[in-house]
């Protein structure tokens, strides 16, 4: 996720367990979900990273989401958004993650509710206060502005053609009013209406095509629980490629029409390389998967869930060279698996993710294109305590700077990360590392999981507790030895470079 691509000779570098139970919070924030005489303020769930991400009090089950696009992609879109949560404390009032629209009107259950912003969020008072364990409808009608506001990333991107959406890591609500943490993941239900003329796709299948008066409505639905900030929406004049992949899976692609056969030499990669995911980790976690190439310069790719983000000049242009696209490719798919299907239950947990997408871009491009990941990895533990000290390590990463919030997808939670496993299969022996990682996407499939649910899990597939080993690996400010290579040696000169 959010994966920038570097130059191939110097790439160290830098995608549910619900919510615990509203009791586990702090008393002051369940005192302010109930105290109606207490001013309206953002909350959160306590993100260490992002503080004001999420809202305590309930946990949603689904969002329905309705966009209309105008045919210019500075124009804001008129959007609706449904939201079908259960309250988990009893509630005067409940907060909204949404940042960057105007909101014409609130109801709950079909009432009209009042409203007011307060920093990111929206503070919603219905009429008549919530018991626990009530379920609860939201409807807000809103605007959805695609020109991003001053000093904030992410949210709509425009292309040369229309929209798609880049929402990682807390950018959802600049698109859309939400509980805007990984750790409430929902099923989907995504209308885009848009002049003909116009494609919409959304992650998730096709449900429904409508056409009347000039204008088509695409409905997508999700099957599996979904991260808002792995949401895709993509509008514009695009083809939608449709092929096979493993087992009958079905693989659609969406791409700018006037580019479709420079890329298609591309997109027909994807089919072998899930297979080749598969023989590493079990089968492909969701309903559908395929490549958005988009026309634009975002400086990353994303691996948005069943519909990757790519920038078309990774592969039109000849910056990298083909082994290294491919691996990239590899990287956002990998991600289905880990970070998507498998969601990290806070921020912090994040090289959960990327360590991982990291490992399997590294290890594809040493089976297919003969570049070793002993290589690699030597070359990132010369450089591990440098990124430590510029970002932390892999599971207590540094906090973005102020007006940078994609800042905390550095190197240390890339390949530092995926050093982490390269020493924890160093220790354990390569059938056992491999037995924990079809374990692992496997036993939280679906839901959100911690560090610590890895190493409880490594130990019990090791027969003996690991805690001790990657406790250092892990949460040290230096790089631990690396069993088997007493001659690695951290580098004087090393540094960090942030992703």
């Amino acid at each position: 996720m959010l994966h920038t691509p570097h130059a191939p000779t110097s790439r160290p570098r830098a995608s549910s367990r619900r919510l615990r139970a509203a009791a586990l919070l702090a008393s002051a924030v369940s005192v302010c979900l109930v105290a109606a005489s207490a001013p309206p303020a953002p909350l959160g769930v306590g993100d260490r990273l992002f503080p004001h991400l999420g809202n305590p009090g309930y946990d949603v089950a689904a969002y329905d989401l309705s966009f209309t696009y105008s045919g210019k992609n500075d124009e804001p879109l008129k959007a609706v958004t449904t939201i079908d949560a259960r309250t988990t404390a009893d509630l005067n009032r409940f907060n909204l993650d949404f940042a960057h629209g105007k909101v014409d009107s609130v109801e709950v259950d079909g009432a009209p509710a009042s409203f007011t912003p307060a920093g990111e969020d929206l503070v919603v008072t219905p009429v008549d206060a919530l018991e626990e364990g009530e379920r609860m409808r939201i409807t807000v009608r809103h605007s959805s502005d695609p020109v991003p506001p001053k000093g904030r990333e992410g949210g709509w991107v425009r292309t040369a053609d229309g929209l798609a959406m880049a929402n990682q890591a807390d950018a959802a609500h600049l698109v859309f009013p939400c509980n805007d943490h990984p750790s409430d993941k929902a099923l989907f239900t995504i209308r885009v209406t848009a002049p003909d003329g116009h494609t919409a796709v959304a992650s998730g299948v096709p449900a429904d095509v409508d056409r009347a008066g000039g204008t088509t409505t695409w409905t997508y639905r999700t099957r599996h629980p979904m991260a808002t900030e792995l949401a895709q929406v993509s509008v514009g004049r695009s083809a939608v490629l449709h092929r096979t992949g493993p087992h009958r899976l079905p693989v659609r692609d969406v791409v700018p029409a006037k580019h479709r056969a420079a890329l298609e030499p591309w997109l027909t990669k994807t089919p072998g390389q899930i297979t080749w995911m598969e023989s590493k980790v079990g089968r492909y976690p969701f309903e559908t998967y395929g490549l958005l190439v988009a026309d634009t310069v975002t400086g990353f790719q994303l691996e948005t869930q069943t519909l990757s983000l790519f920038e078309k000049d990774l592969f039109t242009g000849r910056a990298y060279p083909r082994w290294y696209v491919e691996s990239i490719m590899v990287h956002e798919l990998a991600h289905q698996w880990f970070g998507n299907s498998v969601s990290p239950h806070r921020w912090s947990d994040l090289w959960l993710n990327e360590g991982h997408a990291t490992w399997y871009e590294a290890l594809y491009a040493q089976e297919k294109a003969d570049k070793p990941l002993r290589a690699r990895m030597k070359a990132a533990y010369g450089a591990s305590d440098g990124w430590r000290a510029a970002g932390g390590p892999p599971a207590a990463p540094k906090p973005p700077e102020p007006g940078s919030k994609i800042g905390i997808f550095r190197s240390n939670i890339y390949d530092g990360a995926a050093l982490v496993l390269y020493a924890l299969r160093q220790e354990i022996g390569s059938p056992a590392f491999e037995r924990v990682e079809r374990a692992w996407v496997t036993r939280h499939r679906d839901a959100t999981a911690t560090t610590a649910d890895f190493v409880r899990l490594a130990s019990e597939i090791a027969g003996r507790d690991l805690g001790g080993f990657l406790h250092p690996w892990l949460y040290g400010e230096k790089t631990p030895p690396m069993p088997g290579h007493p001659d690695w040696k951290p580098s004087t000169a090393g540094g960090a470079r942030a992703e």
